[in-house]
C-alpha cells in the first residue's frame, strides 16, 4: 500500500543539511505553530500560472530567466536592493526576448533565499570550533556563539522580510515602474557606459527600432497598459523543511496541498537523495518545483528522481538545472540530455553555471570567473541543440548592487578588485554589469541558434 503523503511525512525520511543543534526545540514548535496561522506569502492560482509558463518553456516556446541573491540576509534588507535585483532582471528578460524571439518567464531567487547548506557543520577559527553560518533564517554571520546559535525566532523574521518583499515586488511589477520603455532606456546607458558597449549597440538599436515601430503604429504604454506591468514570480531552495511545512496550505479551490513561501522551490545537489527527507516533501506539494543536477549523477538515478517528482510527466511541473562547470559540462550532460528525451520526460532544462566555477582566489576570496561562467552558458546551449533539446533557461547568482565578487566580465575585475565591495553573505554573485552583459552573450548565441533552426525548416 501506498503510503500516504503529508506535510509532515518527511519527518519520517533521512533528512541532510537540516540544523539538528536548536537549544530549545519547545521554542522552534511554537514559531513553527506560529508560522503556521500566518497568512500565505504567493496564492495557488499564481503558483499554477507560473506552472503553465514553465509548460511552455518545456514545449520550447519560451525562455526561463531565473537569478538573485545567492543568500539573502537581515542586514541588507533595503527597497533600493529590492528594486534593483528587479531592473536588472527585467533589463536581462528584454534583452533574451528580442534576441531568443520567445517570451522570457521571470523568476527571481528573491522573498525566501535565507537557508544554505553548507559543506561542513562547523568552522574553525584561530582554534575555535562554532557551527557553520547557515542563512540568516537559521543563525547569523558573525563568527560568535551567540550569534552561530540556531534561533527559531528566526524564521518568523524571515517570513516578515519576504512578505515585506513581495509587496514591494508586486508595486514595481504593476504600478509603471515597469515600462518596457522605461526598462530599454536603462540598458542604452548601460551599454554607452561599457567598455564592450559597442559589440552590443547593434542588438541595442535593433530593439529601439522596434519600439519605435510599435508607438508609431499606436503601440504604447498608454494604449496598451500591459507595457507597463510584468509577471515576476518567486524561488527559493526548499532547504529548511520545518518552515516549508508550516507554509504549506490546502488551496481551496482545488484541494491540492501547495508550500506558499514562493512561487517555485528547488532541491539542491547535496539534498536530493531519492529516499530523503527533501524529496519527499516536494513530491507532495503541487508547486512548480526545481532540482540541481551535478556531474555524479546518472541517467538512470535521473529518471528515478523525475518519476518520483513528477510522476504524471506534467510540463512545467519540473526544472532541471545542469551544475557541472565549464570544465565538465561537455562530457556530463549529453548523457542526462538523452536520458529524459529517450525516455520522453517532459522537463525544463536550464543551466545553473555559478556552482561548478567556485574557486579561491591567492588571496583567499571565494570568486567565480566571468569567463567561466559564460562557457558553461555556451556549452548549455551548444549541447541542447545537439540532442534535440530544448535550451530552456539559466539561474544565476546576481545581484543589482555594483559588488565585486566575480572576476572578470567587460570592466576586467581582477582579484586585487574582489575586497573593494564584497558583500556576499555566503557565495559570490555577478554584479549589475556582469550579469546584464552575461544576457547580451548568451543572447548572441540565442540568435545564431534561432538562425540556425530558422535555415534548417527552409532547407
Amino acid at each position: 500500500m501506498t503510503e500516504r503523503w503529508t506535510p509532515s511525512s518527511w519527518r519520517q525520511k533521512p533528512a541532510k543539511h537540516l540544523p539538528t543543534d536548536y537549544s530549545d526545540m519547545a521554542a522552534l514548535e511554537r514559531v513553527e505553530n506560529t508560522l503556521r496561522s500566518m497568512p500565505p506569502l504567493v496564492f495557488a492560482g499564481e503558483a499554477r500560472r507560473l506552472k503553465s509558463l514553465l509548460g511552455e518553456v518545456a514545449d520550447g516556446k519560451a525562455f526561463l530567466l531565473q537569478g538573485g541573491d545567492c543568500a539573502e540576509s537581515f542586514k541588507e534588507f533595503h527597497a533600493d536592493n529590492i528594486r534593483d535585483t528587479f531592473r536588472l532582471l527585467l533589463q536581462m528578460a528584454v534583452v533574451l526576448t528580442f534576441a531568443g524571439g520567445k517570451p522570457v518567464v521571470k523568476v527571481g531567487r528573491i522573498a525566501g533565499q535565507f537557508a544554505k547548506p553548507r559543506s561542513e557543520p562547523t568552522e574553525t577559527i584561530d582554534g575555535v570550533t562554532l557551527p557553520s553560518y547557515r542563512g540568516d533564517i537559521i543563525n547569523g554571520m558573525a563568527f560568535e556563539a551567540a550569534e552561530r546559535a540556531p534561533d527559531p525566532e528566526r524564521l518568523l523574521k524571515a517570513y516578515g522580510q519576504s512578505s515585506s518583499t513581495l509587496n514591494l515586488l508586486r508595486a514595481f511589477a504593476g504600478g509603471g515602474y515597469a515600462d518596457l520603455y522605461n526598462i530599454h532606456r536603462w540598458t542604452l546607458g548601460f551599454v554607452a557606459d561599457s567598455p564592450q558597449g559597442a559589440r552590443y549597440r547593434e542588438l541595442s538599436s535593433k530593439i529601439s527600432e522596434a519600439l519605435d515601430f510599435m508607438a508609431a503604429v499606436g503601440v504604447t504604454p498608454d494604449s496598451h497598459p500591459d507595457l507597463r506591468r510584468v509577471e515576476v514570480f518567486t524561488s527559493h531552495e526548499a532547504l529548511l523543511l520545518g518552515f516549508e511545512e508550516a507554509m504549506t496550505r490546502v488551496d481551496s479551490t482545488s484541494g491540492d496541498w501547495y508550500d506558499t513561501s514562493a512561487h517555485m522551490l528547488w532541491i539542491g545537489e547535496r539534498t536530493r537523495q531519492p529516499d530523503g527527507a527533501h524529496i519527499e516533501f516536494m513530491k507532495g506539494v503541487k508547486n512548480p518545483i526545481g532540482m540541481k543536477v551535478g556531474p555524479m549523477l546518472e541517467g538512470d538515478e535521473l529518471l528515478r528522481l523525475i518519476d518520483i517528482l513528477n510522476p504524471k510527466n506534467e510540463p512545467g511541473r519540473l526544472t532541471l538545472y545542469g551544475r557541472f562547470g565549464a570544465d565538465k559540462i561537455a562530457d556530463r550532460l549529453p548523457r542526462l540530455m538523452a536520458a529524459t528525451k529517450r525516455a520522453g520526460r517532459a522537463v525544463v532544462w536550464a543551466t545553473d553555471p555559478m556552482h561548478g566555477n567556485t574557486l579561491k582566489a591567492a588571496n583567499g576570496y571565494k570568486t567565480r570567473p566571468f569567463d567561466r561562467i559564460l562557457s558553461e552558458v555556451k556549452t548549455f546551449v551548444e549541447v541542447a541543440q545537439a540532442e534535440g533539446v530544448h535550451p530552456g533557461g539559466v539561474h544565476l547568482e546576481m545581484t543589482g548592487q555594483n559588488v565585486t565578487e566575480c572576476l572578470g566580465g567587460a570592466r576586467a575585475l581582477s582579484e586585487g578588485d574582489l575586497a573593494d565591495r564584497y558583500h556576499t553573505h555566503c557565495d559570490p554573485r555577478l554584479n549589475a554589469d556582469q550579469a546584464l552583459e552575461l544576457a547580451f552573450l548568451v543572447a548572441e548565441k540565442l540568435k545564431s541558434t534561432r538562425e540556425a533552426e530558422r535555415q534548417a525548416a527552409a532547407s
